[in-house]
């Protein structure tokens, strides 16, 4: 007589059911949401009080530094910033640039995926890392988005330009290298100390 089946992922093998992809989702959104706003804690009130911010609100009427803030949030995940200039663009990376702003931020998309991706095998009551480790990359579903719109929401018009994240490597690398690397990692060590992977 066949066991019943104890897992939500138990069903397709490594497969995730909807409702681990549904916490996934949340977990990618939350996930995004959160670091973006530590970020905001950490340099909002040093960007704010910036020679850039003041240029920024004297050109555009805006202070900016919510934008400002969020090309940190980017060179946290390795995206560079495209700052157009008199002979072309420049591609800068502002985490890790002079004394600015903490290389500790470099570390912060990474924990606070790795996070999401554990809970979400918590959810989905993985049972194997690889199960955990398939559910946890999933948080992709809702960091993806967010990282997209996040790379026009923080561009900045200067001009004929803009300036702000790069979109091409803000897609590839903090919208879906990081949740789906991160993700994974958190999901298959929580799958691994919630006792149920093996």
């Amino acid at each position: 007589m066949p066991r019943p089946e104890s897992s939500s992922t138990s069903r397709a093998g490594i497969a995730p059911d909807g409702r681990t992809l549904g916490a996934a989702a949340v977990g990618g959104v939350l996930s995004y949401l959160v670091a973006y706003a530590i970020t905001y804690a950490v340099t909002g009130q040093r960007i704010a009080n910036s020679l850039a911010s003041r240029v920024l609100e004297i050109a555009t009427g805006d202070p900016g530094t919510w934008k400002l803030v969020g090309w940190i949030f980017y060179s946290a995940h390795y995206v560079t910033s495209e700052i157009p200039g008199l002979f072309g663009s420049t591609a800068v990376n502002l985490v890790g640039e002079g004394d600015a702003f903490p290389t500790a931020l470099f570390l912060l998309p990474p924990l606070v995926l790795v996070v999401a991706g554990g809970l979400v095998a918590a959810v989905g009551r993985t049972e194997t890392p690889l199960a955990g480790a398939v559910g946890g990359a999933s948080v992709t579903l809702g960091y993806l988005p967010l990282a997209i719109a996040g790379a026009f929401l923080f561009s900045i018009s200067v001009g004929d330009s803009t300036a702000g994240p790069t979109l091409v490597t803000a897609i590839l690398l903090a919208g879906i290298v990081y949740p789906l690397v991160f993700g994974a990692i958190g999901g298959a060590v929580g799958a691994l100390a919630s006792g149920t992977g093996t």
